[in-house]
């Protein structure tokens, strides 16, 4: 199977580093151009700069902005106006007591998590059932099922990007657009090699430190490592692309085995 993406415009929201810039890449690797975003536009223009350099293309372009405010959605949308697909990737995470997650902490996961897809899977939805064809895709995680209680603001803020999901396929029925979630189980980022030391022995070299994380807090992994960043980038690019044309509302997994079930 080959994924051809010629011809179509891809925006993927939190795309300088980790799983963002690794979908960015499988994407523009596909044929797509692809909207690079993030708050900063020097960082922005560094992804863009990395990603080309690493796909030997010319496919992506700066996108930056805000999305986790009303404004900087907004502006993003003024200087990018349609999108055949939408990867929502922004996301925060962190370990925190249950008890002592404040109200403002969890408004700032909502805002982030789950209100900045929504903002623009209104925002570009519209057009692309215009058009006859999309695809949006909401980067959820295993923490949407299997809630940890180390971060239950995080947990939930995924759960509901599920249901984000299934209700806006419902609301793209039978105009070709797509509308999914896929649910990442722990993967190797540099923001997750910071969370893994909040658990484990900073002293631990990464390696053991990775191991021990996995044994103690993600037992349930069947995979018993971390993902690898292109190994959830594949999963995306080929629901991005016309061979996943039977697939919407689903709740993709690529755990690792890590939720203990036999269905999605």
């Amino acid at each position: 199977m080959s994924i051809d993406l010629e011809g179509r415009t891809a925006l993927v929201t939190g795309s300088t580093q980790g799983i963002g810039e690794a979908i960015a890449a499988k994407l523009a690797l596909g044929g797509a151009r692809v909207g690079i975003n993030g708050r900063k536009p020097e960082t922005v223009d560094a992804a863009v700069a990395r990603v080309n350099e690493a796909t030997y293309t010319d496919r992506c372009f700066a996108a930056p902005g805000d999305i986790a405010t009303e404004d900087g959605a907004a502006a993003l949308a003024e200087g990018l106006p349609a999108v055949d697909i939408l990867v929502n990737n922004l996301g925060i995470f962190g370990a925190e007591p249950a008890l002592e997650i404040a109200d403002d902490e969890w408004r700032r996961y909502f805002e982030v998590n789950v209100l900045s897809a929504v903002r623009l899977i209104r925002t570009y939805l519209p057009d692309m059932s215009k058009q006859g064809w999309g695809r949006v895709l909401n980067i959820a995680s295993d923490s949407a099922i299997v809630v940890p209680e180390e971060m239950i603001h995080y947990g939930t803020t995924k759960t509901a990007l599920l249901a984000v999901s299934r209700g806006f396929a419902k609301a793209a029925a039978g105009t070709g657009v797509t509308v999914n979630s896929v649910i990442a189980g722990p993967t190797h980022t540099g923001g997750v090699e910071e969370f893994v030391y909040q658990l484990v022995d900073k002293d631990l070299p990464w390696e053991k430190a990775q191991r021990e994380f996995m044994r103690l807090h993600r037992p349930q992994s069947l995979l018993r490592r971390l993902i690898d960043p292109e190994e959830i980038a594949n999963l995306v690019a080929y629901l991005s692309s016309p061979l996943a044309s039977a697939t919407t509302g689903a709740a993709v997994r690529v755990d690792g085995g890590y939720v203990d079930s036999i269905v999605p």
